[in-house]
């Protein structure tokens, strides 16, 4: 049986319906969930900006807007003994540019910026001011950087004009000047600087560490259209001055110095000269002057070093005769000979095959130590060095201080030239006794006469006395370094000597004497070594050093005049000495010897033999016949003493067959200039060419 039919129904479906309530509910909370990613992000980017990399992002801002400028510090003044100023600090201004003003920029956001100026308008205001180019004005404005110099060390009141014309993107700093007041005056000991204040030459490159000082620094901020940012970070750091310099020169005889080696070099026609006056006791230069010379506020870069260059330190010529007081000093010290020793001379001595001659001929004499001196004879001097031999003689050479800085540290100093004896020749020996085949410096050779009048005590020499600090207080440099090279005894000898170069009868230095004081010293004249060959040029040297007075020796001056016409040391030089150490005397305060003997006639005496000797020279000349040098070699000759012939024995056995026209064979061994002493005036080292010997019975004075 079947039932009803149950009816079936279909479900419609259930649809949630949710309330306006419900759903702002739900926006709200996706609304916050966004805004608290916004939220975090933002904070994660401020903490970023603000704390992780926040020295990064300030540095690059400050880029953007700060300017730095370098303030260069005050440099220190450089003063003489006495506080007169060499070399001071002016303040001066320098104009600058920003070319950024003068070009369109573009901000971060996009905004564009105009440029602040126009270049071209710029250029041509500032051009009348500067006295300038307007087309290199508008070129620097032009330019990529963001700074660049339109102008440096200007008067002052040019950038105060500049400030009143106001221009956007051009500003004006105050720059230190380096200026010299005394103009020419120890030109070459200063030296001088660069236009950024670094020292280039002389004591200003060698002293700069202390000189120059700490530079400083200016910050400031500016906008992109060139104009400064007044609320905006300024930041000085102040510069620090640089330490005062105190040299040992003296003014006065600086002064002195200079006028006698101008009036040297145009007397006589001459290359150049070079005096130095120098302290016995303190080894304490007093002036080195050089001729020609320069101005280092008006210097031209075409000058080039030869004006710039102090010839005293740098230059290395052969000392020719003034290097026997060294030798006959060494003989003594060591015993071979002694003051009252005589010795047999003859005119000529033949010596590996060469002949050495005096420049007088003469019968053989028998002659003192002290006569040998005074009449400046090589074959004496070379008899004695012989008896010393070829290491002692070295070794005191190198004593006195040959061959080794002097101790100035001054820059571009030359050592000189002193071979080992090791590599000596046969003929090394008597060459180097008498001068030639080794070279020296001025200052080397005013030295050792220094040694020789302070009792045989050398004292480095100095040009620094010391620095003066913010505290105005003097701090004294070191103590000069001293050694004993020879004994009081030896040394008084030797002055004693020196002293009858100058007064004595046979001597040849007359024309050094100085009126109410004893002078002691003794002249050199020698040949200059070929430029570019082998032996010895047609130029000579002229020298003469030494010093006062006799008795109490407190000053040594050495003079070298390079190239003179005339070539005689006691002419040219000695006339030089005179001058400059009457001068240094009395600038030194120190007491005449009013016991001395009349100078006029000591110097009519000396003028006359001068008169002779140059008609001798002229005589010869009318004849044809060549005037050989005092105290030098033949031309082309290699090197045998000064004042000796070198006459190669092979060629003539008797000197007076000899008549100045022979040519001899090339110096076995002989010393030769190429390898030895620098030409004077250049610093460098004659060319190493092969001899070419003319043998010469070659006559003439050590000096006239």
């Amino acid at each position: 049986m079947t039932g009803p039919a149950r009816s079936r129904r279909f479900a419609a479906p259930r649809v949630r319906t949710t309330s306006g309530a419900a759903l702002g509910v739900r926006r709200i909370r996706w609304t916050l969930a966004l805004f608290a990613v916004i939220v975090l992000a933002t904070v994660g980017k401020l903490v970023e900006i603000q704390v992780l990399n926040a020295d990064a992002y300030a540095e690059s801002g400050i880029r953007q807007r700060a300017r730095t400028v370098d303030l260069p510090a005050t440099r220190g003044r450089v003063y003489d003994r006495d506080g007169d100023v060499l070399a001071t600090s002016v303040q001066s201004a320098a104009i600058y540019a920003d070319p950024r003003a003068f070009r369109p920029t573009e901000t971060p956001d996009g905004t564009e910026v105009p440029a602040a100026a126009d270049p071209a308008r710029v250029a041509a205001e500032l051009a009348p001011v500067l006295d300038a180019d307007p087309a290199k004005l508008e070129q620097h404005l032009d330019d990529e950087s963001h700074f660049v110099y339109l102008g440096r060390q200007l008067d002052h009141e040019v950038g105060e004009r500049v400030r009143e014309l106001e221009l956007p993107g051009i500003g004006v700093i105050a720059e230190p000047e380096r200026v010299y007041p005394a103009g020419e005056l120890a030109a070459q000991i200063v030296g001088f600087t660069g236009i950024d204040g670094e020292g280039l030459q002389g004591l200003e490159a060698r002293y700069d560490p202390v000189l120059a000082g700490s530079p400083g620094m200016l910050v400031f901020e500016r906008a992109p259209g060139g104009l400064d940012i007044a609320s905006g970070v300024r930041e000085l750091v102040p510069p620090e001055a640089g330490t005062d310099l105190v040299l040992s020169i003296d003014r006065e005889i600086q002064y002195v110095a200079e006028q006698a080696a101008a009036s040297a070099l145009e007397e006589f026609d001459a290359a150049g000269a070079t005096v130095v006056v120098q302290e016995v006791a303190t080894g304490e230069m007093l002036a080195m002057a050089s001729a020609p010379g320069f101005d280092p506020n008006l210097r031209d870069g075409d000058e080039g070093n030869a004006k710039w260059r102090n010839r005293a330190v740098t230059d290395v010529f052969e000392p020719g005769s003034t290097q026997k007081a060294l030798t006959v000093a060494a003989a003594l010290e060591e015993q071979t000979v002694e003051s009252t020793s005589t010795l047999e001379v003859p005119d000529n001595l033949e010596v590996s095959g060469k002949r050495f001659t005096d420049a007088v001929r003469h019968d053989t004499e028998t002659w003192t130590v002290a006569e040998i001196m005074e009449r400046s004879s090589n074959v004496g001097t070379i008899k004695m060095a012989q008896e010393l031999g070829d290491a002692r003689l070295e070794e005191y050479l190198r004593d006195f201080g040959y061959g080794r800085p002097s101790g100035l540290g001054f820059p571009g100093e030359a050592d000189g030239l002193l071979m080992p004896h090791e590599s000596w020749w046969g003929t090394s020996l008597p060459t180097i006794a008498i001068g030639h085949g080794v070279g020296v410096t001025l200052a080397q050779l005013t030295t050792s006469y220094a040694t020789l009048a302070n009792d045989g005590r050398v004292v480095t020499p100095s040009l620094v006395r010391g620095t003066v600090g913010e505290d105005g207080r003097l701090t004294p440099a070191n103590a000069p370094d001293e050694r004993q090279v020879v004994s009081p005894e030896t040394a008084r000898e030797i002055q004693a000597m020196l002293e009858r170069a100058v007064s004595g009868e046979d001597g040849t230095g007359a024309l050094a004497q100085v009126e109410g004081y004893r002078v002691a010293g003794k002249t050199g004249t020698a040949r200059k070594p070929a430029e570019g060959e082998r032996g010895y040029s047609n130029e000579y040297v002229a020298t003469f050093t030494g010093f006062a007075p006799a008795d109490d020796p407190r000053l040594v001056v050495g003079v070298m005049v390079d190239e003179p016409t005339p070539y005689f040391g006691g002419l040219v030089a000695a006339p030089v000495f005179s001058e400059v150490m009457e001068a240094a005397l009395r600038a030194r305060r120190i007491p005449a010897d009013t016991s001395g003997q009349d100078l006029t006639v000591a110097m009519d005496t000396a003028r006359q033999r001068v008169v002779e000797e140059l008609a001798t020279a002229a005589v010869l000349a009318e004849l044809g016949l060549e005037h050989e040098a005092p105290g030098s070699l033949p031309v082309g000759s290699p090197a045998g003493g000064d004042g000796a012939s070198v006459i190669d024995v092979d060629e003539a056995d008797d000197a007076d067959e000899v008549d100045g026209a022979d040519e001899a064979d090339e110096a076995d061994g002989a010393e030769d200039p190429a390898g030895g002493p620098a030409e004077a005036g250049t610093g460098s080292e004659a060319t190493d060419a092969e001899a070419s010997g003319q043998a010469a019975d070659e006559q003439g004075a050590d000096d006239p």
